[in-house]
């Protein structure tokens, strides 16, 4: 097996409901890491052109940056926590990437010591977008079984 990583960083404020209780606003500088594997590499040698990685992460983070996540899709609907902001991304980028690639993991730092990290399914994309899909509740704040 073969594994890629690509690390981004952005700021984002962001307010989560624990136990019902809504924090206060406070920001953060957020650092993404992204691995990919697959078992086979394409005729040059490649897993997947790094280039197409970062740029699947960047159109992913690229509306979160400087902005109240709060206020941004999913997370105007969805509890805007370091999991949940994992998972999306992890969906999102899975989503761009070629069928034979699949997302490992994103680990997500909101601030130094505190990371999170979604270890993806071992499916196809597609199969893991539905199974992320249906994981993220509607709910304009709290989800069930989220709790820090």
């Amino acid at each position: 097996m073969f594994e890629l990583r690509i690390r981004r960083t952005f700021a984002a404020a962001h307010a989560i409901v624990m136990a019902g209780v809504r924090e206060p606003m406070h920001g953060h500088n957020w650092e993404v890491t992204v691995a990919v594997a697959g078992d086979t590499l394409d005729a040059d040698g490649l897993l997947c052109d790094f280039h197409l990685l970062e740029q699947a992460l960047d159109e992913t983070i690229r509306p979160f940056m400087n902005r109240c996540l709060n206020e941004v899709a999913p997370f105007d609907r969805v509890n805007p926590t370091a999991e949940l902001v994992a998972q999306h991304i992890a969906q999102a980028v899975a989503a761009r990437l070629p069928i034979e690639v699949r997302v490992k993991e994103v680990r997500v730092v909101e601030a130094p010591q505190c990371e999170a990290c979604f270890v993806a399914p071992n499916s196809a994309p597609t199969d893991m977008s539905k199974n992320l899909s249906s994981t993220m509740s509607s709910d304009a704040r709290v989800l069930p079984g989220v709790s820090r």
